[in-house]
């Protein structure tokens, strides 16, 4: 299966989110509603918070953050 995402873009997302230091799931969520959107893919709200929760305790993997997002990523 291909991934959706470029180490790039993971890694400048990771970067952006442990920059704002993920203090806010809710800010988190919308971080990466905003990454999803921008590469035209739909995303649930709810969904997106519990992922940042996720990703968050996972220390912010990228593994963990590719496979949050390729879960999150709707097809519009």
């Amino acid at each position: 299966m291909k991934e959706r995402f470029s180490v790039t873009e993971l890694t400048a997302l990771r970067n952006d989110l442990l920059q704002s230091g993920m203090i806010d799931s809710r800010e988190a969520a919308e971080l990466l509603q905003v990454f999803l959107m921008g590469r035209g893919y739909g995303v649930s709200p709810e969904a997106a918070i519990d992922a940042a929760g996720r990703v968050e305790m996972a220390g912010c993997a990228l593994r963990v953050l590719q496979h949050e997002l390729e879960n999150l990523a709707l097809v519009m």
